[in-house]
């Protein structure tokens, strides 16, 4: 039998599923072009941000499952001579470990079994301290930075490497911005909220 916090923690595991799989199913009901007109204006917002103006590196990642495109965020920060860096897991005795890797030409980015792109093997790996803003995807997220992702953890295991000193931007469709969310212990609020009608700086929690 569990106990209350067990009972509690349950509870807001199932309620975070029935979210992903509406969230999954509302994202999908979008034309691909009305999510990409999205997307651009997701991305003029991010360039008109200090962080972003200011940065000589960045994190990012390559769009999967309809996810906000930052690919022209990938030219633009190329175009001002910021390194840019994409996730990675590499395989360990056990399991994987995550990070970031600097990738030279998005054309140096390939599948190796995760589901999403990555940098390829060789690729020089992040330190704390080499990344200054780090772009997050979400399937949903509050206005407090805390983000409903695809269930992996993913970032809530690899941000703590970074931040800080990078600063973290979230980004998703503003449809995707929810009143609410149930939070676990693990979960990593981010620091400025951007969805393709504002741009909120995180009230955490």
């Amino acid at each position: 039998m569990l106990d209350d916090g067990e009972a509690l923690e349950k509870l807001k595991i199932d309620a975070r599923r029935a979210l992903r799989d509406r969230y999954k199913k509302l994202r999908s009901a979008f034309p691909a072009a009305a999510l990409a007109e999205r997307s651009q204006r997701v991305v003029d917002a991010i360039t008109r941000l200090d962080a972003f103006r200011s940065a000589s590196s960045l994190g990012l990642f390559w769009p999967i499952s309809a996810e906000v495109d930052l690919r022209r965020l990938d030219t633009e920060a190329r175009a001002r001579n910021t390194r840019v860096y994409y996730p990675v897991m590499d395989p360990k005795p056990g399991g994987f470990s995550t990070g970031f890797a600097l990738v030279r030409d998005p054309a140096e980015l390939v599948e190796r079994g995760r589901r999403f792109p990555e940098p390829a093997r060789e690729a020089p790996r992040a330190a704390r301290g080499e990344i200054e803003l780090i772009v997050v995807p979400a399937l949903a997220v509050t206005e407090t930075g805390h983000r409903l992702g695809y269930g992996r953890g993913f970032y809530d295991v690899t941000l703590p490497d970074f931040c800080p000193p990078a600063l973290t931007v979230v980004v998703a469709f503003d449809f995707q911005l929810l009143a609410e969310l149930p939070v676990l212990d693990h979960d990593v609020a981010c620091d400025v909220v951007v969805t393709d009608s504002r741009v909120i700086p995180a009230r955490k929690a």
